[in-house]
């Protein structure tokens, strides 16, 4: 009766890592050997898990809420740089290069993280070839997010790349309320940090989010971006190239 009682958490917390795709393709006994280095922390909103340039070298398993990694100019600005959400892994460039953390996580409400320390996340990806490869593919994703980011950047507007940043996570945790039409995208941002995604004042992304509201194309209440009609929403995104363009002084 005893073993089975103590059986039940180690199969919750099994079962809970098999939705990383992390863990992906892992059999249960590799699956146990993580449970058995993972440790439960939990932060409050706006709780400060690692700072830029900290010596930390954990890596984190977003259970539960979001993250919001940035970096800190040396005049003291903000610039996002992405949001994680429940079953992302991130912190894990320390880990692999032994350098200073490169930006700053803080949590966007109440998170609930499951950490590793480096040495077993390092013992684990040579132990566990299905891990390293999963690892591998979750890199290639970030880069492919950089790459599309950078595109983004040399191609569109302010304007543009808000729209980009916002179908992005639409397309990673929207939630689907017309199919194809209207979505949910809960960020759990304010205006500032939107601005702070694309290098532009607070009062512009206001005035902008007001526009677009105006036009039916989206809606901005309290971190929670409602899009109304996503074949336009893409078509203003991509009109904003030629904007750009036209703005060029060359």
């Amino acid at each position: 009766m005893r073993d089975k009682k103590l059986a039940q958490p180690l199969a919750r917390r099994v079962a809970a890592l098999q939705e990383f795709s992390l863990c992906a393709g892992l059999n249960e006994q590799e699956l146990v050997t993580l449970v058995e280095d993972l440790r439960l922390k939990e932060y409050a909103r706006d709780e400060i898990i690692f700072r830029q340039d900290d010596e930390s070298r954990e890596v984190y398993l977003l259970l539960k809420g979001r993250v919001r990694i940035y970096k800190i100019s040396p005049s003291g600005d903000e610039t996002s740089i992405d949001i994680f959400t429940q079953h992302d892994l991130f912190g894990e460039f320390a880990a692999l290069d032994n350098e200073p953390r490169s930006a700053t996580a803080k949590a966007v409400g109440a998170v609930s993280l499951l950490v590793m320390a480096q040495e077993r996340f390092m013992h684990h990806l040579r132990t566990m070839p299905n891990l390293a490869i999963n690892l591998a593919r979750i890199l290639s994703h970030k880069l492919r997010w950089t790459a599309a980011f950078a595109e983004s950047v040399a191609q569109f507007d302010a304007a543009g790349r808000l729209l980009h940043i916002l179908l992005h996570h639409n397309a990673r945790y929207g939630q689907e309320i017309e199919p194809g039409n209207r979505y949910v995208v809960d960020l759990a941002l304010n205006q500032s940090d939107l601005a702070s995604m694309v290098g532009a004042r607070r009062e512009w992304v206001n005035r902008l989010l007001s526009d677009w509201r105006k036009r039916g194309l989206l809606e901005f209440d309290n971190g929670v971006i409602t899009i109304l009609d996503l074949p336009r929403v893409e078509a203003e995104r991509d009109s904003r190239i030629e904007a750009n363009q036209l703005s060029a002084d060359w």
